[in-house]
């Protein structure tokens, strides 16, 4: 028997066999949950990759006809690669990844705890041109909790790397109940996309908006409490 997972892989393969990336455009068939990574992605040092970087982002600029000898532009494809390694892509080393401590629920809080209107920025991978908005978390203590700004470091991990907001959305999820130990989470992701207002459609007031509902979070009950605590 094939596996559910492949099974759904095949599915998608044989809907999207007849078109080609250009056909495809913008829509999200085939995100998974890890984002998509080389074996050997981490072979090179940061150090390294940022000379890599600098040299082929200078050759872009090159191309597009820019005088790379002018005092503006100079320094450009050095302050790009540190940009990618050491700011807005620093997300996709683990080693990145922030340190989480959890404390005992001494409080005996047992209900949800909101932390909403979390600002982060991010790249879409389609066209690696920025994605920003707002993300809210809630969870509710299995017996432990977590510091309230740690909520904002893991939103940020995850969004400082090419993302789509679906996977995005998933991966804040995923982590978060892997360092809880509790199913009931949820995250809701309200973002502008400069890859549909600056480009394409260019379509300026609109935004998009994802959520996961995990455990106690998809009883109806508990979705409309917490829909209540995110209005303004």
């Amino acid at each position: 028997m094939i596996p559910e997972k492949d099974l759904k892989i095949f599915k998608v393969n044989e809907l999207i066999k007849d078109f080609n990336a250009t056909d495809i455009g913008d829509d999200h068939l085939f995100v998974g949950l890890e984002t998509p990574m080389k074996k050997d992605a981490f072979k090179l040092t940061d150090k390294e990759k940022k000379q890599r970087i600098a040299h082929l982002f200078e050759e872009i600029m090159d191309v597009l006809g820019l005088d790379i000898t002018d005092d503006s532009l100079k320094g450009t494809p050095n302050r790009v690669a540190k940009m990618y390694v050491d700011e807005i892509f620093s997300g996709l080393n683990p080693a990145n990844k922030p340190k989480i401590t959890l404390f005992d629920n001494k409080y005996q809080y047992n209900q949800m705890l909101v932390e909403k209107n979390i600002s982060f920025h991010s790249n879409c991978e389609h066209h690696f041109v920025p994605i920003f908005g707002k993300a809210h978390v809630a969870y509710i203590s299995s017996g432990k909790v977590i510091g309230l700004s740690k909520l904002n470091r893991i939103v940020q991990h995850y969004a400082k790397r090419p993302q789509v907001q679906e996977r995005l959305t998933n991966q804040i999820a995923e982590d978060l109940k892997r360092i809880l130990g509790t199913e009931d989470v949820a995250v809701i992701i309200d973002a502008k996309h400069l890859c549909v207002s600056s480009r394409g459609i260019k379509d300026e007031s609109s935004t998009t908006i994802t959520s996961y509902y995990g455990g106690k979070f998809g009883a109806p009950e508990k979705i409309a409490e917490l829909q209540n605590y995110l209005k303004d």
